[in-house]
């Protein structure tokens, strides 16, 4: 009913820029909420940013003052603008959301930090 697509992942050196973007194809009217999430080797998947959609932003103490999450006025494409990249960020982000039938989770696009 939803299908999430993320783009934008790659390599960067710490102190760099990247922005992600997750395009939501389907039945968007459907989505509320966005989310970004990552998964770093090893680690637990974890919650970067959300944006609902009213425009609200949250995010993780981890990445808050460096990356912002927006969507397009369409609601259909979602942005993660990631600054002041750090090694730590690496990981692979997935695009997510809720709807009735349940969450949806695109593919991922994989950002790695060199020191």
């Amino acid at each position: 009913q939803v299908q999430l697509v993320e783009s934008g992942g790659g390599l960067v050196q710490a102190g760099g820029s990247l922005t992600l973007s997750c395009v939501a194809s389907g039945l968007i009217s459907r989505i509320n909420v966005m989310n970004w999430y990552r998964q770093a080797p090893g680690k637990q998947r974890e919650l970067v940013a959300s944006i609902t959609s009213g425009g609200d932003t949250t995010y993780a103490d981890s990445v808050k003052g460096r990356f912002t999450i927006s969507r397009d006025s369409a609601k259909i494409t979602t942005y993660l603008q990631m600054d002041s990249l750090r090694p730590e960020d690496t990981a692979d982000y997935y695009c997510h959301t809720r709807i009735t039938a349940g969450s949806v989770w695109g593919l991922g696009t994989t950002v790695t930090v060199s020191s």
